[in-house]
């Protein structure tokens, strides 16, 4: 059986050996469309979804759907692999007066970077909530992953995002990193 792993959102990110879906046209996109459309895969097919600060994109209606979309295309024992915005530990630091630019250290992880249509966050989420969402769409279990244990480490995306900004030795990872098991 082949191994099909898809990196969902990519973005101008490439990984090797990973299927591509971007709503945006890059070279290494292999198929451009809505991250939450996968009709074109069948029923258990896929061995792992990747999908790094994707989900907030989507909307307090819609992020569920998404979510079951990712479910349903997922084989048995099949992971999706999340990274979103860790809206507790991005409050934390704000509260606690740790950020040297106050509410700008963590405005982007709220509200998107904001650059085009397509980066608006719609959504929050801390540990607590995602892995009820992940549970309800159907997946049976739910654990934190590490970023430095992955094949796809050396890829500097969102799923090593820290403050201060990348200071990965002493700062604080602001990313909630949670796999989903289906």
């Amino acid at each position: 059986m082949v191994d099909i792993r898809l990196h969902l959102g990519c973005g101008a990110k490439r990984i090797p050996g990973f299927f591509h879906i971007d709503v945006q046209s890059y070279p290494h996109v292999d198929h451009c469309g809505p991250v939450e459309d996968l009709s074109f895969l069948g029923d258990g097919t896929v061995a792992l979804i990747y999908a790094s600060h994707v989900l907030e994109h989507f909307g307090r209606m819609t992020y569920q759907a998404a979510l079951r979309e990712w479910r349903r295309v997922l084989r048995p024992g099949g992971v999706l692999r999340l990274a979103v915005p860790d809206f507790a530990v991005a409050a934390r630091l704000y509260l606690a007066g740790q950020l040297a630019d106050g509410i700008e250290g963590v405005r982007g992880l709220v509200s998107g970077g904001q650059r085009d249509r397509n980066d608006f966050h719609g959504m929050i989420f801390d540990e607590a909530d995602l892995t009820r969402a992940l549970l309800a769409a159907g997946f049976a279990q739910v654990r934190r992953w590490d970023w430095r244990l992955t094949d796809h480490a050396w890829l500097d995306d969102y799923s090593q995002a820290y403050l201060p900004h990348m200071d990965k030795e002493n700062g604080t990872l602001v990313s909630l990193n949670l796999e989903a098991v289906a």
